[in-house]
């Protein structure tokens, strides 16, 4: 199968899945099959402890469309997305979970809405869930708190089952636990063509999750970190230098307020006290020394970005004529 010829890469992370594998498989041929698409499927399998990894390799063996890869360890599901992007050869990439809550007959459509309707990403959203309220009531907070921080208007940004153009997963890095957020990340790299379908969710059929509530905690600390690169990223002076700036003039004046309420005084023969009894001018000091600080790392920060951007020039590129 030639390069140009993959239709759609479907993307499959996982972390112990043997159960599922099998019908999660059959289940993505019989859909391709019958649609007459071309396709791949790219199994990750992030470093299983049971026989995912000789599941994986027998459905190989059997299905010629069907990779896999595995790490030496559990580096996570970002990581392991990441990975596949960059392996994947089709044109429509489509991410999905292996545990069977996601279902493969949403495939033709979700390849439909990027082909036909020209969206970038397509993102799912699983309306009606099957998870206990310890999960969904987070969920909820989460995806209001990520709306609101990222101007992105998806209900679900956790939903794995997604759907992308290559140019999409190609121009992109996600790293730590930013799966999450790919959308947020392709709208501030010049994606903004995002779209929502709501997808069936199916309840859980062997195992159990392998989440806990702490990656709603770590989820929203990405969050703040990617909206803080994506704004300062390329020009950290306007934060730090702003910042650094306001405390030392602030810091400044307080204690030129200080010492010269102190001359003041001692011109006119009236009582006073040493500038160092007040506990404002070791503020002020404070100030001074932070706002120094914080001008300097901007401009630190601002000599890194210069030399990394003049010797990778990583901009995306829209097109080319001539």
């Amino acid at each position: 199968m030639t390069l140009s010829a993959i239709q759609i890469s479907v993307v499959v992370p996982l972390y112990n899945e043997e159960e599922s594998l099998p019908e999660l498989s059959e289940w993505i041929a019989r859909v391709m099959n019958e649609n007459g698409f071309s396709y791949e499927v790219i199994f990750v399998d992030d470093g299983s402890k049971d026989r995912s990894w000789d599941v994986i390799s027998n459905i190989s063996q059997e299905n010629p469309n069907i990779r896999g890869l595995r790490f030496v360890r559990n580096y996570g599901k970002t990581a392991a997305l990441q990975t596949a992007f960059q392996a994947a050869k089709g044109e429509v990439i489509i991410t999905m979970d292996a545990d069977l809550q996601d279902s493969p007959d949403e495939i033709p459509e979700l390849y439909k809405m990027i082909k036909e309707d020209r969206y970038d990403l397509v993102s799912g959203w699983k309306k009606k869930r099957y998870d206990p309220i310890t999960k969904t009531v987070p969920t909820k907070i989460f995806n209001a708190a990520t709306r609101s921080i990222s101007g992105v208007s998806l209900h679900d940004f956790n939903c794995g089952l997604k759907a992308y153009r290559k140019e999409v997963v190609k121009n992109i890095t996600i790293y730590g636990e930013m799966h999450r957020y790919i959308p947020v990340i392709a709208k501030w790299n010049g994606f903004g063509k995002i779209g929502e379908k709501v997808v069936q969710h199916r309840p859980r059929k062997y195992g159990t999750t392998k989440f806990g509530l702490e990656r709603f905690i770590f989820g929203f600390l990405d969050l703040l970190s990617i909206a803080f690169v994506n704004k300062f990223g390329r020009r950290p002076m306007h934060l730090f230098g702003s910042l650094g700036t306001l405390m030392f003039f602030l810091g400044s004046i307080i204690a030129f307020w200080l010492l010269g309420k102190k001359i003041y005084n001692i011109y006119h023969l009236q009582p006073y006290r040493n500038v160092t009894d007040n506990p404002l001018f070791f503020l002020a000091l404070v100030a001074i020394m932070v706002g120094s600080q914080l001008f300097l790392a901007g401009f630190l920060g601002e000599l890194f970005v210069k030399q990394s951007v003049s010797k990778t020039g990583d901009y995306n590129i829209a097109d080319k004529v001539g």
